[in-house]
């Protein structure tokens, strides 16, 4: 194809080489997706009818710590690009710096918030600094992808639903500058839903708007705010995100294909969130407090009931669209790939377990502070504070009462006194009471970060931990020892080969890491892990991450890609804050538990 000139924003239809060309997107997420699976989910993609990949670039999983980028393996950016031009299909990038996502703080690292004075999505001169030096790093791997270079972008968006933030008029400009003087020559896009769109845009980028229900008012909005101009839906909602203690949200096929017919009836571009939604893998889900008292975590799963589910099937609604684009195409649709077989291993028996106490030896040396230290700003990773997991905080106290959190602690924290469990702290339970005993007692609050809000006005309040002091009768706590616990993969690996593991006969204490194996026979195959008997956790598989289960639903099983495990012997490795029925369990189709419409 000889390249002259790419896709234009000119007239009230796109425009691909000055021929019309109608935008059928979906976006699946690279990041959310094993690698090994990405040309499976993008071959599908075509199969149905679409022409257009999306997907957001996570800041805080390329930049783990301030000035070390990662791009290989899974986050082999680049990859991805050229994967998505093998296969025909043309790319929208939307490379943030924040992207929402349904994804920790948005998609934004972490130690921002080290400074005390941070104000995220704003041109305050240290994100302005951080935001720079991500970009030097990510745009110059794009830069060569694009339409005009030979490649597969056709459009980049400028940062992501500004209008619904929108504390600083001059934030806007400055990102798409910082697009444009990198090297970005494509058509820039904004996205937002019809209130932000009053305040989202920037001159020179085309706005588009993301909904579920159609609303004419909303169409005819865009129409006047940008007259001749081509109609696009960035975000299609083809689905619903869930939260833990909620129900799993289902937007049926019989609503969503009549409005996705009429969006293509009126001649406008269509980008479905999500076409495959994937699994926040890890620590990764962040949290949801808009019209909430307090911040509700997400949930592991990302399936986001979209089109091709989370561990790659074909749905109702996939086949329905299929039919739906196949009318938008003189060529017939490529068949259909084959779906992967699944299987339900046989349960995994607990062989061993360390409690959380004895596994502090394999952690970095604990920091000793006056006071209590939000994860971020404690000294470890190199001075780039804690991201996700995790934090002890031991003190000495010396009488019983009552234990008051004052609101402190971010999300929430189980309390022990002298190793044995008191109660929870967290935003609903903001008192214990402490039993008396002699002499000195150590007291433990062991703090997860449940997932930082990744949308809504609170962006820059999202430090973990203790994020101020906690009371003992009245008294302010002092004199902290604080043992971050990331677990990250060096810790799981150290913990694995470790020769402090005691025996089933041994009867295990709470919190702790529970061992066991997964004997594969004949090539592996996708799974999902169900823990009917255990409450709260984390599950690593052969030393990933696979997320959170907690038994509080709405979901009951994990998604274990095949191509994490291998023939043979398989290494599991729980944490379980609470109990355990001493087995692990494997089902070949996902539990998302029970249902409820999107509303």
């Amino acid at each position: 194809m000889n390249r002259v000139e790419g896709l234009r924003a000119n007239s009230s239809q796109f425009t691909l080489e000055r021929k019309p060309f109608l935008i059928l997107g979906g976006s699946i997420h690279y990041f959310r997706v094993p690698r090994a699976y990405w040309e499976d989910r993008l071959l599908k993609m075509k199969a149905c009818g679409l022409n257009t990949l999306t997907t957001y670039v996570p800041w805080n999983l390329h930049e783990p710590e301030r000035g070390v980028f990662k791009f290989e393996d899974q986050l082999d950016l680049e990859a991805y690009l050229r994967l998505a031009a093998s296969l025909g299909l043309w790319v929208i990038l939307r490379p943030g710096p924040y992207i929402c996502a349904e994804w920790d703080l948005g998609g934004l690292p972490s130690w921002l918030l080290r400074d005390p004075q941070m104000k995220l999505r704003t041109t305050y001169s240290g994100f302005i600094d951080a935001a720079n030096s991500f970009f030097d790093e990510v745009i110059k791997k794009v830069v060569p992808h694009q339409y005009s270079k030979g490649g597969p972008i056709i459009a980049v968006q400028v940062e992501n639903e500004y209008g619904s933030y929108a504390t600083d008029e001059n934030y806007m400009p400055f990102i798409k500058e910082a697009l444009l003087s990198r090297g970005i020559t494509e058509l820039l896009l904004t996205s937002d839903n019809k209130d932000g769109l009053k305040l989202g845009g920037v001159k020179g980028a085309l706005e588009t708007i993301n909904f579920q229900k159609l609303d004419p008012d909303e169409i005819k909005y865009l129409e006047q705010i940008q007259p001749q101009k081509p109609k696009m839906v960035m975000e299609y909602w083809s689905g619903w995100f869930d939260l833990w203690g909620g129900l799993h949200h289902v937007y049926t096929a019989e609503e969503m294909i009549p409005v996705v017919t009429e969006i293509l009836k009126l001649d406008m571009s269509i980008n479905l969130y999500m076409f495959h939604g994937g699994t926040n893998f890890g620590f990764m889900s962040g949290a949801f407090a808009v019209g909430l008292p307090a911040p509700e975590p997400m949930v592991t799963s990302y399936d986001y009931d979209a089109p091709l589910s989370e561990a790659g099937d074909y749905t109702n609604k996939y086949h329905l669209l299929r039919n739906l684009f196949s009318h938008y195409h003189t060529q017939p649709l490529p068949e259909l790939p084959p779906v992967h077989e699944r299987r339900a291993y046989q349960p995994a028996v607990i062989q061993q377990h360390i409690s959380l106490w004895d596994s502090l030896r394999f952690t970095d040396k604990p920091f000793k502070s006056e006071r209590p230290v939000n994860m971020e700003n404690l000294p470890v990773n190199n001075n780039n504070g804690q991201s996700y997991g995790y934090t002890l905080y031991e003190t000495t106290i010396t009488s019983g009462g009552a234990l008051k959190s004052q609101n402190n602690v971010r999300d929430r924290a189980l309390v022990f006194v002298d190793k044995h469990f008191v109660g929870v702290l967290d935003y609903t339970v903001q008192e214990l009471a402490v039993p008396d005993g002699k002499g000195k007692r150590t007291l433990g609050l062991l703090v997860e970060n449940c997932g930082r809000v990744n949308y809504g006005k609170t962006l820059d309040e999202q430090r973990k931990g203790l994020v101020g002091d906690i009371l003992l009768n009245e008294h302010t706590l002092r004199d902290f020892n604080i043992h971050s616990l990331d677990m990250k993969p060096a810790f799981v690996n150290r913990l694995e080969s470790a020769g402090h593991w005691m025996s089933m006969r041994h009867q295990p204490s709470f919190p702790g890491f529970f061992h066991s194996r997964l004997y594969v026979n004949g090539s592996p195959q996708d799974t999902f892990i169900k823990l009917p008997g255990w409450s709260k956790g984390v599950v690593f598989i052969n030393g990933k991450n696979l997320g959170r289960y907690w038994s509080t639903g709405p979901q009951q099983t994990l998604y274990v890609p095949g191509p994490w495990l291998h023939r043979g012997d398989n290494q599991v490795i729980v944490f379980e804050e609470q109990e355990t029925d001493g087995k692990i369990q494997f089902a070949s189709s996902p539990d998302y538990g029970m249902t409820i419409d999107v509303q």
